[in-house]
């Protein structure tokens, strides 16, 4: 390991703490103008490490970066062949993992951001993927599922995203049918999945799984068209949030995922569906139809109730939902 790593790891152990530079140097090995060049580089990654004399270094708890070993570590040795790949900017991650799959690469294969210049969003919209604030990830799949059965990794995803940030954070989220993960009334995460489909024998091709989340307040805030939308989950941030909950979020999907036929997921989706027995419209283009949201069938059609009485099951396609006002 580098002096780099090593100082990170034993910061980590003694988070919120001082390490004096001298027991840094001889329990690394080195001396202590090298610890003093790997503080440096550590916080121009990010990591909010100080110094004081007599004192030495301490990295404070609010450092949430993102860090390669952390999410491995948190991942464990079942996942220890998964090609993970982190950048500080990229245009988008599931770009990335587009181009990475035309050149071969595996399923489960792994793209993470910081940040994205062009981040995708559902109907050729952008995702507002800012600095610091936000995870940004894509997954690379190829299951052999027929193409009508497509959603349920979408479905399955949702349902992973909002038991990841519940398992971290501590804070309830839900989800508002198809994908979206909210929390405290304000939509917190998208998810977007672009597939690729073989004609002949009417099976996916590659599935690319596309998950945005605000984990904080953007420094410069929401844009105006979704500021009344989007909110975030955490107030202040805490040590190693990012890395924790996309090693959870990978974990609870994958799981998911090697058993999405028998559609073990639904329990927790249907835990966390928002809006059951409330008043709806279903959108589509400019029409506008109201109904009573009943829950969701084995294949997440959205069950509803018309104002006329009868029921229907909708798939999601161009359909939207919104509570009436």
């Amino acid at each position: 390991m580098s002096v780099k790593s090593d100082l990170l790891a034993l910061l980590t152990e003694h988070l919120g703490n001082y390490v004096s530079g001298e027991e840094i140097a001889e329990r690394i090995g080195c001396t202590r103008g090298a610890v003093w060049k790997a503080v440096k580089a550590l916080n121009n990654e990010g990591y909010n490490i100080t110094g004081v004399n007599n004192k030495g270094y301490m990295l404070g708890d609010e450092s949430d970066v993102l860090d390669e070993k952390t999410i491995r570590d948190a991942l464990g040795k079942e996942y220890s062949d998964m090609d993970i790949h982190i950048h500080k900017v990229i245009d988008s991650t599931n770009t990335e993992i587009s181009r990475l799959s035309a050149a071969g690469a595996k399923e489960g294969t792994v793209v993470i951001a910081a940040e994205q210049t062009a981040g995708k969003g559902r109907r050729g919209r952008s995702f507002y993927s800012p600095a610091e604030s936000g995870i940004y990830m894509s997954i690379l799949l190829r299951p052999t599922l027929p193409m009508e059965q497509s959603v349920r990794i979408t479905t399955a995803a949702a349902s992973s995203v909002a038991e990841a940030i519940e398992e971290v954070t501590g804070v309830p989220a839900g989800i508002k049918w198809v994908n979206d993960i909210y929390v405290g009334g304000s939509k917190v995460c998208g998810i977007l999945t672009e597939a690729s489909f073989s004609i002949e024998d009417n099976k996916l091709d590659c599935i690319i799984l596309g998950i945005g989340i605000n984990l904080y307040q953007p420094d410069s805030d929401f844009p105006d068209d979704i500021k009344n939308v989007a909110g975030f989950i955490c107030d202040n941030k805490s040590f190693s949030y990012k890395n924790k909950l996309i090693a959870s979020i990978i974990k609870h999907f994958m799981t998911y995922y090697s058993e999405i036929s028998s559609g073990s997921y639904m329990e927790a989706y249907r835990k966390r569906l928002l809006w059951i027995g409330e008043n709806i419209n279903i959108i589509s283009g400019d029409n506008k139809i109201p109904a009573v949201l009943l829950g969701v069938d084995d294949e997440c059609h959205l069950k509803v109730r018309y104002t006329e009485g009868s029921e229907d099951a909708v798939s999601s396609g161009e359909i939207s939902i919104r509570l009436q006002n």
